[in-house]
């Protein structure tokens, strides 16, 4: 088959190498110009650079405008596939194929549909992450299903350690998915939209810690939000703080949520949502990172208690 790829980012790479080692003739790559921004500078081995070394003809651009599309018409694909391509798709252009467009996206879907699906999926708690592979439609990740790959969620694993596990993922599916096309064995599940979760961009705010969570759920979404990534930050005594590493206190504890009281475990113990009754077990702080770079022990740099809040103060 003739393939056209739209991609960007460690994932844009990834897939472009998989459609290369598929053996089917990669026509024409398209993908972003390189960008510092935030989380395009995070992940960022190049597709550029796979396409130029494997002489593959490449498109720059910022969007699907009218010269990509004509370019993509004159490359003739049996079909296109997606990875991490950050601009909206027409219909003109992901019907155009015979095959149509294939869009790979790091979740289970039709759940985690949107931005950061692995992330979200780490701080909600889920036991499972994985690939989807689905026909690209008008509305977003919300196509039919061709393959589905997935992985468990090990005890303690970060975010970081999830993202990549995820990114191993995406050889094998895209194989699968060629393989399931070219031999006209591909069967299309459609997704069941009142299953369908919608997660927005993360952006600084929703990194800050929130007091009134259980400690269970403080605990996974420290380890969600793992470097490289923007860290998990709160207050303290007029500083912003980034909480690196926590566990889950042994004991329970009552008290005013955010207020560090004592130590356990070689860390700093923070009271949460309804500790005024005594019941819940709380965060322990065993690792922060303050504003200057340094990096600190809970029980060192808490030993003088206070509270834990939501702005300086």
């Amino acid at each position: 088959m003739r393939i056209v790829s739209f991609g960007y980012q460690t994932w844009g790479r990834k897939t472009l190498q998989a459609l290369i080692d598929s053996g089917h003739e990669v026509v024409l790559a398209v993908t972003h110009p390189a960008s510092t921004q935030s989380y395009k500078a995070i992940w960022n081995d190049s597709v550029e650079e796979l396409a130029r070394e494997r002489g593959i003809p490449l498109h720059l651009t910022e969007r699907a405008d009218a010269e990509t599309i004509d370019l993509v018409k004159r490359a003739e694909p049996d079909l296109i596939v997606v990875n991490s391509w950050y601009t909206w798709m027409p219909a003109e252009l992901y019907a155009m194929p015979p095959h149509g467009t294939l869009n790979l996206h790091d979740s289970l879907l039709p759940k985690f549909t949107g931005f950061s699906p692995v992330l979200w999926a780490m701080i909600s708690g889920e036991t499972e992450i994985g690939l989807t592979v689905h026909r690209m439609d008008e509305e977003l990740d919300t196509g039919d299903i061709l393959v589905q790959h997935r992985i468990p969620v090990p005890p303690g694993a970060t975010g970081t350690e999830m993202v990549l596990a995820g990114m191993e993922l995406i050889p094998g599916a895209v194989h699968e998915a060629l393989g399931l096309l070219e031999s006209g064995a591909a069967v299309w599940r459609p997704q069941d939209k009142t299953e369908r979760t919608y997660f927005h961009k993360r952006s600084d705010r929703d990194s800050r810690i929130d007091w009134s969570w259980p400690a269970v759920d403080l605990e996974r979404f420290v380890r969600a939000l793992s470097d490289p990534y923007p860290r998990a930050f709160t207050w303290y005594r007029g500083r912003r703080i980034e909480v690196l590493a926590t566990t889950v206190s042994t004991a329970r504890y009552g008290g005013t949520p955010g207020r560090v009281i004592v130590q356990e475990g070689g860390g700093a113990v923070v009271c949460g949502p309804d500790a005024y009754r005594g019941g819940n077990p709380a965060l322990v702080i065993t690792g922060v990172r303050t504003d200057d770079g340094a990096t600190h022990a809970g029980a060192e740099f808490f030993a003088r208690g206070g509270y834990l809040t939501d702005s300086p103060e």
